[in-house]
């Protein structure tokens, strides 16, 4: 696990090589153990320039071998790389029956020498998480690429004749050339639907992001610009696979997975919150290494609706390990808040972050560089109850009426949900296209929030995106798709990848993995969500005898949740004398934001806080990091 950084100039700009040194240094938290760069000319003394740099985070040989950036020994492939392949051992055993030698016990060599052998078509052989940069001599170009869910970060930013690129902004910065513009679409969108999570745009104008399962071809002469590709897609076409063999599948699948991602040289431990997904993961790696050490690091908090310290102590009891007990308050969130909006780089929705943040560093200072949790498995099999209204519009467009009624019962007795909301959102999703946009010309256009500054954003030419519809005759799959490349999962990434690497830690998802993705999306709805409404049913029943009933059985679902409103009531003073950065925002309608803030003080309503907590971030952000409201 690394920070890489890099840059392509037609012009062969030399000041670029000491700026890479610069960036590289502002990454040194990803990659304390060792540094490198490499500088390629293809004529010495005019035309193109190429640096690739890498900070290194050793976790498998950590041996000099490991050094990076890697080159092949003929010289003719580059490679800086941040990331993990979990098959490399397989793949490796293909590369050396094909005549390929190797010098270390790296992925990083597996990697490279993958590319050596099949190009760009490597990328799709890959399980794992990865974000690399390949100079490719023979072709003269680069190729810049990103793993299949996006676990790992790739920022870059093109101008004429020029393209750097950083696994952080900070990094990217260190170039010079690169605007601080907020694009207003992305503030607008993070502010009214709390995540940022357009695959290719962020925060800042001047800065793209690869998407995930794309790669870049830049040619070195900068002679066209460079176009990404998508060499992944995960499908929602449905199997015949039975559900009995469907459980045994699965189980296999996650016991596979959590073997491949315990391979490390270093320490490991376990991010635990109690429910279904992270105990998942700790009792496989127990089923894995029956005898090994395992520490589990757990967020307890005091709040009787949030707490999970029962069912934390229940896995911990079960796989053996040792439970770390991380509690996070007011008065800690004041203190990191900076810190983690620094680090953050852009951003994010929820104080969760700052307690997570204080998990993985008690993980830290215990030693630990490894931290596996159980993040995307809600992505993966349908562990929302925002999923409930897709699940009955499938079944009322197959003309399945009674089990539609059923479900609804069934949702509103587990769940406590409203029947009519779910019939309302459901009839709102199984209605034809043309319906739904008469509707919507009747209505005319979405309304603007008032917390939102409409004037600014009408400036700008900003407007409320379309809604979202499902369009198969699987609607929830259809979300899950949605859901996976559009909405949660990369600002969850994000998250778990900057709260570790700021503390020179590699956090691993083992359900997220191009296997587990594709048999996920090929099974029935039913599946997934039971027709009494039970949540990632498959999931529950593949891990009976692994997990304990205690966890399977559980009627609620807590995620990771913290008590905003008692935590900013708390902290009132630091949160007024922090409301004239929101007041001067002009993005924000700070008199509504205002009452919004009596609410939280008056009757602690939740809502409210989480609003007042986005424009809180937003408005420190952009100070921080010195945004221009363009």
């Amino acid at each position: 696990m690394c920070g890489i950084a890099g840059f392509i100039d037609a012009g062969g700009d030399e000041q670029l090589v000491p700026a890479l040194d610069r960036a590289l240094l502002a990454l040194a938290h990803r990659g304390p153990d060792d540094s490198g760069i490499v500088v390629h000319r293809p004529n010495v003394d005019r035309g193109p320039v190429v640096g690739l740099g890498n900070r290194r985070l050793s976790i498998i040989d950590l041996s000099p071998a490991g050094h990076q950036p890697m080159t092949t020994a003929d010289g003719r492939y580059s490679l800086t790389y941040n990331g993990e392949v979990y098959n490399a051992v397989a793949l490796r055993s293909q590369l050396v029956a094909l005549g390929h030698q190797f010098h270390s016990d790296t992925d990083t060599e597996v990697f490279l020498e993958a590319y050596a052998e099949w190009g760009v078509e490597a990328f799709a052989r890959m399980e794992g998480m990865f974000a690399a940069a390949i100079l490719d001599r023979p072709r003269q170009q680069v190729v810049l690429v990103r793993d299949v869910f996006g676990i790992k970060p790739l920022f870059y930013h093109q101008s004429r004749g020029r393209l750097v690129f950083a696994s952080e902004l900070g990094a990217l910065r260190a170039f010079g050339g690169v605007g601080r513009g907020v694009h207003a679409a992305q503030v607008h969108d993070f502010l009214r639907q709390v995540h940022v999570a357009h695959p290719v745009e962020t925060l800042f104008v001047d800065v793209q992001q690869l998407a995930p399962a794309h790669y870049l071809v830049a040619p070195i002469d900068r002679s066209r610009a460079p176009s990404a590709v998508r060499y992944w897609r995960l499908s929602t076409a449905t199997s015949d696979i039975s559900y009995a063999d469907a459980t045994e599948q699965l189980r296999a699948l996650v016991l596979g997975s959590v073997a491949r991602h315990l391979r490390s040289d270093v320490p490991i431990g376990f991010s635990l919150s109690g429910g279904l997904d992270s105990s998942s993961v700790l009792l496989a790696a127990r089923r894995a290494s029956p005898d090994g050490e395992l520490h589990a690091f757990s967020f307890v908090t005091d709040d009787a609706e949030l707490a999970e310290s029962e069912y934390q102590e229940i896995a911990a009891t079960a796989a053996g390990a040792v439970r770390h007990a991380v509690r996070f308050d007011a008065a800690q969130l004041v203190r990191d808040f900076d810190k983690v909006v620094d680090l953050q780089g852009e951003p994010f929705a929820s104080p969760a972050i700052c307690a997570q943040y204080a998990v993985f560093a008690r993980a830290r200072e215990q030693g630990v560089r490894v931290i596996l949790g159980g993040q995307g498995s809600d992505e993966l099999f349908a562990g929302y109850a925002e999923y409930f209204p897709a699940r009955v519009a499938s079944l009322l467009r197959r003309g399945r009426f009674a089990e539609a009624a059923h479900f609804v019962r069934a949702a509103a007795d587990r769940w406590k949900l409203s029947p009519r909301a779910l019939v309302r959102g459901a009839l709102g999703m199984s209605a034809p296209v043309a319906v739904r946009a008469l509707v919507r010309g009747m209505r005319g256009q979405t309304p603007v929030h008032p917390w939102l500054a409409a004037a600014w954003f009408e400036e700008r030419h900003v407007e409320a995106p379309s809604a979202w519809f499902p369009r198969g005759r699987e609607l929830m799959k259809d979300q899950l798709l949605h859901v996976i490349e559009d909405v949660h999962l990369q600002p969850l990434m994000r998250y778990e990848d900057r709260s570790s690497m700021a503390l020179s830690m590699e956090s691993r998802v083992p359900f997220l993995t191009h296997l587990m993705g594709t048999f996920a999306l090929s099974l029935p709805e039913s599946y997934l969500v039971s027709r009494d409404a039970e949540q990632k049913a498959v999931l529950r029943d593949a891990m009976r005898g692994v997990v304990p009933d205690a966890i399977l059985d559980r009627r609620d679902k807590i995620g990771f949740g913290v008590p905003v409103a008692r935590w900013l009531n708390e902290s009132a003073q630091w949160v007024e004398q922090r409301m004239p950065l929101v007041r001067a925002c002009p993005a924000i309608n700070s008199s509504v934001i205002d009452r919004h803030w009596r609410a939280v003080r008056e009757r602690s309503s939740v809502a409210s806080a989480y609003l007042v907590w986005r424009c809180l971030v937003l408005a420190t952000w952009a100070e921080r990091h010195e945004a221009v409201w363009q």
